[in-house]
């Protein structure tokens, strides 16, 4: 389950993401960067915030941006941090590339090789909590009783570039309105 906040983020997470990806040599021209959906897994120990955006860029591409959110900075990850952002509720986050973030590897590892799908969403409004409907919907290849290795064990396959090839013989697959494609591979 991922508890979504009735929160206001500054920057914003598209803000944040439009500032980073033209630093990244996959992202093509991010000049008129639209959000097609979103999806979260959940973090077991609760205090990582696990989401994946698909953007599509000014030339058509449809990108997959994994990223994370913390409460303080990922030891040894500063290649990796997209940026901070102030949020209403929670206070300072700092926003890193979920591929490089052992806790969202290990995530989309355990989805792909159990057969795993998107964490349920629900949003604090302040009156109770309310489900709300993924715009993106995830899928594993693998069996819920299959075991899932350490991370050192596994070599995890993101599509930065949706339709682009992943590796691997367990995947996660996307579903959207409009489409569906495979977006990571587990070996």
């Amino acid at each position: 389950m991922a508890l979504l906040h009735a929160a206001t983020l500054n920057p914003s997470k598209l803000e944040l993401l439009s500032a980073w990806l033209p630093t990244q040599p996959w992202a093509g021209d991010v000049s008129a960067l639209e959000q097609v959906g979103a999806y979260r897994f959940d973090d077991p120990q609760g205090e990582v915030g696990l989401e994946a955006f698909l953007l599509r860029t000014g030339d058509g591409r449809l990108l997959h941006v994994p990223v994370t959110y913390r409460g303080a900075p990922l030891d040894g990850a500063d290649s990796a941090l997209v940026g901070t952002t102030d949020h209403s509720t929670l206070g300072q986050r700092w926003v890193y590339d979920g591929t490089a973030d052992p806790v969202w590897l290990r995530a989309a590892a355990t989805a792909a090789l159990t057969g795993g799908h998107e964490a349920e969403l629900l949003i604090d409004l302040g009156k109770g909590l309310e489900r709300r409907d993924p715009t993106v919907r995830v899928q594993g290849s693998g069996s819920s009783d299959a075991p899932v290795p350490t991370l050192d064990d596994l070599s995890v396959s993101v599509a930065r570039v949706v339709g682009d090839p992943v590796e691997g013989a367990a995947t996660v697959s996307a579903r959207w309105d409009g489409g569906e494609a495979v977006v990571i591979g587990v070996g």
